[in-house]
């Protein structure tokens, strides 16, 4: 097994998780892998009789008993028609979001919106692989009152981690690495200013108003399509977002330019539900 750089190994085993190197026998693999597809899903049918899959590209042939892709996209609900088998079972949309429990929790105890920010979230992902928080404290360094409570949340993989650390010691903000309360977080802030994927969805769910910036090819449709809808603000992609792309956004928000409270009931109503992970019941069926 190859160990990357930014890997959270560590972090899965000190959950109390075992980390194997080399393939071994279960009732039911999960694949959660871009450059995995059925050439090498056909292999493991040796050591399983059940397959999952989670993607969201589309772009690629599975071998698979259940794909579950939880993005909205215009052709969400057919665009894996030809692509898995005919007894594939299919869990598509934002009804089949994966959810932590924290999440759950705060969908259930949510807050009216302001349309004043007050408290900024700032969550680029684990690894921010094109340093957006930097670019973003840089752009807030502009901004001396404007706002009151600034958290920003890095992750370990995150190689900038200890000047990111820095600047926010120096300048009063709220350091968070690799924590495991961010709902917490998104229920107090006002807006969050964050990267695209799967944490789109997560503050959609809880209300929270936000900017997505583009960081990896897998999010692009996603986002303009939620921008769209009217869930979130696009920014575009990465390398034609600066600095001065969040100066202009900070301003926006200074100036009660962007309707926080029609932001946060798009992205309610995209994220609506009967019942928190319904994919769980459907994952486990496959074993009865």
């Amino acid at each position: 097994m190859e160990q990357l750089a930014g890997n959270l190994i560590d972090y899965v085993l000190e959950e109390g998780f075992e980390v194997i190197g080399k393939v071994r026998k279960a009732d039911l693999f999960v694949i959660d892998h871009y450059k995995i597809g059925k050439q090498w899903e056909k292999e493991l049918r040796n050591y399983t009789n059940k397959i999952a899959v989670i993607d969201d590209l589309a772009n690629r042939s599975h071998d698979c008993d259940l794909i579950l892709d939880q993005n909205v996209i215009p052709n969400y609900s057919t665009r894996y028609n030809d692509l898995i088998p005919a007894h594939c079972i299919q869990l598509l949309g934002t009804k089949y979001l994966i959810m932590r429990d924290e999440f759950i929790e705060a969908r259930m105890h949510l807050r009216q919106c302001n349309n004043k920010v007050n408290r900024l979230l700032i969550f680029m992902g684990g690894t921010d692989p094109t340093n957006e928080t930097m670019k973003i404290l840089k752009a807030l360094s502009y901004f001396s009152d404007s706002f009151g409570h600034i958290d920003v949340v890095v992750g370990n993989g995150n190689v900038s981690k200890e000047e990111i650390k820095q600047i926010c010691l120096k300048q009063g903000y709220s350091y968070h690495c690799q924590i495991n309360y961010m709902a917490q977080l998104m229920q107090r802030a006002d807006f969050s200013i964050g990267a695209g994927g799967s944490t789109t969805w997560e503050r959609c769910y809880v209300g929270l108003p936000s900017s997505s910036t583009i960081v990896a090819e897998n999010q692009s449709i996603t986002t303009q399509y939620a921008a769209e809808l009217g869930a979130v603000v696009n920014l575009g992609w990465h390398e034609n977002v600066t600095t001065q792309t969040y100066v202009d956004l900070l301003l926006r928000l200074e100036n009660n330019e962007i309707d926080l409270n029609q932001l946060s009931r798009v992205g309610l109503n995209l994220t609506e539900n009967t019942s928190p992970n319904p994919w769980i019941n459907e994952i486990m069926e496959l074993l009865t």
